[in-house]
């Protein structure tokens, strides 16, 4: 009778002497705390000024160029990044944000944009300053989204005047929105005064009168469960 050789399995373990291979680290927590400042910093930053350079966005963080670049390989790199960002917060500020009124909808939404005003002024510069234009529109969407319901519902109902376009009425909201935006930040308004003032301002783009539109926007402003500061 043939003898069958008995067949070892390999064995699992790496070869005598050889290491083993290490699965990857995680990034350092004061690595990511670094990255976080960057970008906070960044959006600050290119707030004031979209062609500042990088030494500009190293100087907000307290950190070097080289360790910004350490971060990101651009100007360009970091800009995407923080686009993304923006776009990400802008979304998850809006989630949820409806009511059955147009109005107070419209209100309720420059509420959520005024909690985010340093993304909001980053991805509406980009549209203009920035190679990165169709990411800063894309992230722009939902805000888009959500006012163009609005306007389309507050037309129908004959809140909102209905002699434009919806497109182009909820185009011109979101243009005085962030406009209005800009002057909070530059004029340093008191915080309830310049998310009132954001809010009524859209309102009255879509076709109320000034006092009607502070009352809606005061009662958007009492719906809402906390007041989110500017940053």
């Amino acid at each position: 009778m043939a003898v069958v050789p008995t067949l070892t399995p390999p064995s699992s373990r790496a070869p005598h002497g050889a290491r083993a291979p290490r699965a990857p680290r995680a990034p350092r927590k004061d690595a990511l705390e670094n990255r976080a400042a960057i970008l906070d910093a960044a959006a600050a930053v290119f707030r004031r000024d979209p062609e500042a350079a990088i030494d500009a966005v190293a100087a907000e963080a307290g950190l070097s160029r080289r360790a910004v670049y350490g971060h990101f390989s651009s100007r360009d790199d970091l800009l995407a990044e923080l686009l993304e960002r923006g776009g990400r917060r802008i979304s998850d500020a809006l989630t949820g944000v409806r009511h059955d009124d147009p109005r107070i909808h419209l209100a309720l939404i420059g509420g959520a944009l005024y909690g985010q005003v340093a993304e909001v002024k980053v991805l509406a510069s980009s549209l203009l300053h920035s190679p990165l234009e169709q990411l800063a529109g894309g992230a722009l969407q939902p805000v888009r989204r959500s006012v163009r319901e609005a306007v389309v519902r507050g037309a129908g109902a004959g809140d909102f005047r209905d002699d434009l376009d919806p497109e182009a009425l909820a185009r011109l909201v979101e243009d005085a929105a962030i406009a209005v935006l800009d002057e909070a930040v530059r004029s340093e308004l008191a915080h309830d005064e310049a998310r009132r003032l954001v809010m009524s301002v859209g309102l009255s783009v879509a076709g109320l009168a000034w006092r009607e539109a502070v009352d809606v926007a005061d009662a958007a402003i009492a719906l809402m469960p906390t007041a989110g500061g500017a940053a």
